[in-house]
């Protein structure tokens, strides 16, 4: 089966992004063998285990899930929780109970519908309508999967999507109940609206120095100024030991012709081939009739060398390659079956050879380019010689260096100047520099939590003394001293009483608003009275009309059942809102698209959730054990 495949296993090394994705959320770590002592193990379903390895592979790739959604937004602390770590575990027990199922069942994927789905996947056609085998090559080497493991995990996603289709199928809402949900999320409520604004408020307000200093102590963490300090540091990276450094071209020409082999591209030859299947179990004479239909196309395409992609087209048994004119690309030493692969490289360009038997059947092979090996000349490649060359002398030299670096701030502990002078670096300042790292200097290299811890140790700050030399990335150490220090303090009340003033003033005003506002309310209440209210108007939750979401919602949740109904809110800064809902009522013209569209989201929830609970029963029946020492383990760096 996957003649094509099975002898193209340089194209065979990706393919997962882009074919199935299982129809529920699964970590998807392939490979059921579990391996490790008992100690290791952190989940059994069954009898298999599911060890911490796996769990923390589950967990890098997961997090490379998330960072390729998120782009720029990913951040790795938000993941690097409990709860996350658990969720991915759970996963994997779910994605191994259901697997379990899968083979008790016996589901399988028939071979041509495995084949089938390659040929079908979106984005691997031309426009003209036919395979475009430079994207599926493009896509198979962005990944790294076997022949053998790729054919397997497809086959496990679709099997995996029958009995999840299966189950999910089952779950259906009653048109009645779909209608109820849409008609409520549709429903309109005819509004008129009585404002309080603050504003008109604030005259009345009289803000007492009492009320001043309570609110000052009440809320005291709002005028505190974190410890600051002013700080000299140096940085010692590979960068900069790289300026110290030099290449000569006598060093470029040595490592040139010690090396001559990296700088040779080898032969490249691209092969196509005609398939007759013969199966290496097949009868005598099924390969005898198999052989002579090969040598009959042999025979045709070695009068007619031009025709080969046209026959192979028509007449090959390999229907990717076929697709292609029998192309296979750029082959490689050990990637085609050997008798295959020595004919091949046998050949000269346009040369013809065959029948050749493989396990397959019969292949009749051509050369169609051939690019003889040959070695690049020095001045095409000085460039890049020099610059590792470079790079292997900074990293040598770093290596010398960075003791000397490291002793020298720790020896000459009352100043920076002595390493500085010493390895040609420059003493940096930075001001308003705090215990822990702001997002807003980014990468600077004093922004790092190691750093600052010591920076801010007590021996850094009471006795100004230089921090050691702190890694703060690879190759790059940072040492640094405190110049001034300003401890944590409390803005004095004279400084923030006007603005203190200023927002109790607006939040008594706030307050006298909602009084009155609850006291027309109330009245109103009584009478069922609209007077001062404003003009009517439909709002909906889709359609709030400059409403204030807080108030719409407000608005959309009170109890009508007894018309009119009211309703208060009061908006923070701005005072205090009373509605009067004098109507509740549905559209007139219903929107049949958004009400099938709404009746299909109801029923997706239902099907999930008879998933979720057919999940759950799985996991139950494969007597699943979480063991109490599968502890969330320290997360692991996504790579």
């Amino acid at each position: 089966m996957f003649e094509f495949i099975r002898t193209h296993q340089k194209l065979m090394q990706i393919l997962l992004a882009i074919l199935i994705v299982p129809s529920f959320v699964l970590v998807g770590v392939s490979g059921y063998n579990s391996s490790g002592d008992a100690a290791n193990v952190v989940a059994k379903v069954g009898d298999q285990a599911i060890t911490r390895q796996e769990w923390e592979a589950a967990q890098r790739t997961q997090l490379d899930n998330f960072r390729q959604r998120m782009g720029a937004q990913f951040d790795q602390k938000l993941f690097d929780t409990p709860e996350f770590k658990q969720n991915v575990l759970e996963n994997l027990v779910a994605e191994r109970a259901v697997s379990a199922e899968v083979a008790r069942s016996h589901l399988t994927v028939a071979d041509s519908v495995l084949q089938k789905s390659i040929l079908d996947t979106p984005g691997l056609r031309k426009a003209d309508g036919s395979f475009d085998m430079e994207r599926y090559k493009a896509l198979l080497g962005a990944q790294g999967l076997s022949p053998a493991g790729y054919e397997a995990r497809l086959r496990r996603d679709m099997a995996l999507q029958q009995l999840s289709g299966a189950v999910q199928g089952t779950g259906f809402v009653p048109h009645a109940v779909a209608k109820q949900i849409s008609d409520f999320g549709a429903q309109e409520r005819e509004v008129q609206e009585q404002l309080f604004p603050a504003a008109q408020y604030l005259p009345q307000v009289k803000v007492t120095d009492e009320m001043v200093k309570a609110y000052y102590e009440k809320n005291a963490k709002l005028f505190e100024v974190p410890e600051q300090a002013k700080i000299e540091y140096v940085v010692f990276s590979a960068a900069a030991v790289a300026d110290q450094v030099s290449v000569t071209d006598a060093e470029i020409a040595a490592y040139y012709e010690a090396n001559k082999a990296r700088f040779g591209s080898g032969e490249v030859r691209r092969a196509s081939h005609i398939l007759v299947k013969a199966g290496k179990d097949a009868k005598a004479a099924d390969k005898a009739a198999a052989k002579a239909k090969a040598d009959a196309i042999l025979a045709e395409v070695k009068k007619a060398p031009a025709e080969f992609a046209n026959v192979a087209k028509a007449k090959s048994e390999d229907v990717v390659s076929a697709a292609q004119g029998g192309d296979m690309d750029v082959i490689e030493k050990g990637t085609l079956p050997k008798a295959l692969e020595d004919a091949a490289f046998a050949l000269k360009q346009g040369e013809i050879a065959g029948p050749v038997e493989t396990e397959y059947g019969y292949h009749i092979v051509t050369v169609t380019s051939l690019k003889p090996a040959a070695t690049k000349p020095l001045e095409e490649v000085k460039d890049s010689i020099a610059a590792e060359l470079k790079k292997q002398k900074a990293g040598k030299k770093y290596a010398e260096l960075a003791e000397a670096f490291t002793n020298t701030v720790y020896e000459q502990s009352d100043s920076l100047k002595p390493a500085a002078e010493k390895l040609k670096l420059k003493v940096e300042t930075a001001e308003n520099v705090t215990r822990n790292p702001s997002p807003a200097l980014g990468a600077a290299p004093y922004n790092n939590a190691k750093f600052l811890t010591a920076l801010f140790s007590s021996d850094s700050l009471k006795n100004k003394r230089n921090t050691e030399a702190v890694e703060v990335a690879p190759a790059t150490l940072v040492a640094g001293r405190i110049v001034e220090f300003k401890p944590a303090a409390k803005r004095p009340l004279a400084e923030v009483d006007a603005a203190i003033r200023q927002r109790v003033t607006a939040e008594e005003a706030v307050k006298l608003a909602r009084k009155e506002g609850e006291a027309k309310m109330a009245a109103a209440k009584a009478a069922g009275s609209a007077e001062g209210f404003g003009p009517a108007q439909l709002v909906s939750r889709t359609e709030g009309k400059g409403l204030n979401p807080q108030v719409l919602g407000e608005i959309m949740k009170a109890d009508a059942a007894k018309l009119p109904a009211y309703v208060g809110v009061e908006v923070p800064g701005m005072g205090y809102s009373v509605y009067r809902i004098g109507k509740v009522q549905q559209p007139a013209n219903q929107d049949a698209a958004r009400r099938k569209s709404e009746e299909e989201q109801i029923a997706n929830i239902v099907a999930e959730q008879e998933l979720s609970s057919y999940v759950e029963a799985l996991k139950h029946k494969a007597k699943v054990k979480v063991l109490a020492s599968a502890a969330p383990a320290k997360t692991a760096e996504a790579k």
